[in-house]
C-alpha cells in the first residue's frame, strides 16, 4: 500500500491533491455531524454564529477560506514548495466543502438545509468528491486525458483535425445523454467514453427533455421508458435518498412561516 500511494501519489506530484481531498471529506462530515448535533439541541462546539443576533452560515467561512487560499495557490505555490502547496490545498478543500455543503442555499437563494431542496448539496458533494478521486487516480477527463499526445508527437495539422473531432463527437454523445436525463453516465463518461456510448444509445429517461421532444404520448417508446423507470430507477433513488439522510440527516418539508435550524 505505501508502495502504491509512493508511486501513484507522490511521484506523480498528486500529494497536494491527496491533502485537499482528505480535508474536504474530513470537514464535510464534520460539519454535518455539527449541524445534526445542533438540530437536536446537543451542546456541540462550534455551534451556531450569531454575532450580533445575525446567523452567520457556513459557507461565508467556506467561501472566504476558498478564495485566500486560491489566490495564495496561484501567486505561491511552486514545483519547490511541496509543503506549502500540501497546507493550501488542504485549506482549499475545507473551504470547498463548507461551500458545497450549502450548495442547495446559493442554488435557490433561501434556507432549504434541512428540505428536501437540500439533497442537492449533497449531490454536490458527492460530484466534488468524485471528480477529486478520479484525478488523484489519474483519470482525466475529455481533452484532458492525452487527447492531443499524437499531434505533440508529429505536429501534424491532419492530426490535430482528427482529434479535436473526436472530441466534438465525444461531447456530442455526452450532451445527449444528459438531455436523455442520465446524469451519472453523462458524467462518468467525460472519464470513461464507453458509457457515453451506451447512455446515448439507450431510451431517455421519460421526464428528460430528450424524451419530451422525441417521444409522443402514448408511444411505445414511452411506455417502456416508463415502465423501465419504475422498475430500476426508482429503487435506485430510494437508496439514494435513504444514503443522502443516513450521511446529512433526514430531510423535511418545510412549514411556511418556520425559521432554519441551522445552516
Amino acid at each position: 500500500m505505501t508502495r502504491w500511494f509512493t508511486d501513484t501519489i507522490v511521484d506523480n506530484g498528486r500529494l497536494p491533491l491527496f491533502f485537499l481531498m482528505l480535508a474536504f471529506l474530513l470537514t464535510f462530515l464534520f460539519i454535518r455531524i455539527s449541524t445534526r448535533m445542533i438540530r437536536a439541541e446537543v451542546s456541540w462546539w462550534p455551534g451556531n454564529v450569531t454575532p450580533g443576533g445575525l446567523h452567520i452560515h457556513h459557507v461565508v467561512f467556506g467561501l472566504v477560506t476558498m478564495l485566500v487560499s486560491g489566490l495564495l495557490l496561484v501567486a505561491l505555490a511552486a514545483h519547490e514548495t511541496p509543503v506549502l502547496n500540501c497546507v493550501l490545498a488542504t485549506f482549499f478543500g475545507i473551504g470547498s466543502a463548507l461551500v458545497l455543503d450549502e450548495f442547495a442555499l446559493v442554488l435557490h437563494l433561501r434556507d432549504v438545509y434541512w428540505a428536501e431542496e437540500g439533497r442537492s448539496s449533497i449531490d454536490a458533494v458527492m460530484v466534488a468528491f468524485a471528480i477529486s478521486m478520479l484525478f488523484l487516480l489519474g483519470i482525466h477527463p475529455l481533452g484532458l486525458a492525452h487527447d492531443f499526445d499524437e499531434y505533440t508527437d508529429d505536429g501534424a495539422i491532419a492530426t490535430l483535425m482528427a482529434s479535436i473531432a473526436g472530441l466534438i463527437v465525444q461531447y456530442g454523445l455526452a450532451v445527449l445523454t444528459l438531455l436523455k436525463g442520465k446524469f451519472w453516465t453523462g458524467f462518468l463518461g467525460l472519464f470513461f467514453p464507453i458509457l457515453l456510448i451506451v447512455g446515448a444509445i439507450r431510451l431517455s429517461r421519460p421526464t428528460a427533455p430528450w424524451s419530451r421532444w422525441r417521444y409522443q404520448p402514448g408511444s411505445p417508446k414511452l411506455a417502456k421508458a416508463t415502465a423501465r423507470e419504475a422498475r430500476y430507477r426508482e429503487p435506485v433513488i430510494r437508496a439514494k435518498i435513504a444514503a443522502q439522510e443516513f450521511v446529512s440527516g433526514r430531510f423535511t418539508p418545510r412549514v411556511p412561516g418556520t425559521g432554519p435550524d441551522e445552516t
